[in-house]
């Protein structure tokens, strides 16, 4: 794991640690204040995202710095993924205060323009994580031996995570515009499970990449478990996939 973090680099660990540490605050909240954990107005959402995005802002900061790309592009689409997750998570949670939901509410002008706004918002997310998976195949990151299978592995799962999340925003927005309010709430059930199995493989996969560099087995073994390790992290998608398609 690279030490002497550039500026840009600090910025995005600490948002990421505010933003997971926001998760956990209002884990507190929801066993304070109760409420059902499921369903588009929850506590859940606050907690799971503000987890979710700070640890991939974390994760897609560190997992960058082996991708062969100019620092100075590097620095600018770090900056504008980590303000994007700020102002996912802090849209969702307002909302979470509101007390009503975050996403494809178009109950009220100020609703939809929130709804709109975390919209567009995952819109810039899949532009800046693609940018960075076709810079991970177009060259090929550096690093300790599994490095650059995992990291283009874990881009390449996330990539599905992307496609799965646009999914579910561009059916619900269908619904929602066609007068199906409630059923816009509950269209993105099916494809949550595949969503959020996809979206940690960059953090799950160069991780074990890294933490096996720091064992004395032969580069030929870890390159061995490192493989075994995507293709049963692959195998977890394809079974999210099936149900996916089995419960849409």
């Amino acid at each position: 794991m690279k030490l002497h973090a550039r500026p840009a680099e600090r910025l995005c660990h600490v948002i990421g640690a505010l933003l997971i540490l926001s998760g956990l605050v209002h884990l507190v909240v929801f066993a304070v204040d109760g409420g059902a954990w499921y369903g588009p107005v929850s506590w859940r959402k606050p907690v799971t995202f503000g987890l979710s995005f700070g640890a991939t802002l974390i994760a897609v900061t560190w997992v960058t710095s082996y991708l062969r790309i100019g620092a100075r592009l590097r620095t600018v689409l770090l900056v504008v993924f980590a303000a994007d997750c700020v102002v996912e998570v802090g849209g969702i949670t307002l909302q979470a205060w509101r007390r009503v939901p975050s996403h494809l509410d178009m109950e009220t002008p100020f609703d939809t323009a929130v709804s709109m706004m975390l919209a567009v918002g995952g819109g810039v997310l899949v532009v800046l994580l693609t940018v960075f998976a076709v810079t991970s195949f177009r060259h090929r990151p550096t690093g300790p031996t599994g490095m650059a299978l995992a990291v283009r592995s874990g881009f390449a799962i996330m990539l599905v995570a992307l496609a799965s999340g646009a999914a579910m925003i561009a059916r619900g927005v269908v619904l929602a515009r066609t007068g199906h309010q409630e059923a816009a709430y509950h269209s993105t059930a099916p494809l949550k499970p595949l969503h959020g199995v996809s979206l940690h493989a960059v953090l799950v996969l160069p991780a074990l990449a890294w933490l096996l560099s720091r064992t004395s087995w032969s580069e030929a073994v870890r390159l061995r478990v490192v493989t075994v390790a995507v293709g049963c992290y692959v195998v977890a998608v394809a079974g999210a996939g099936v149900w996916a398609v089995l419960t849409y």
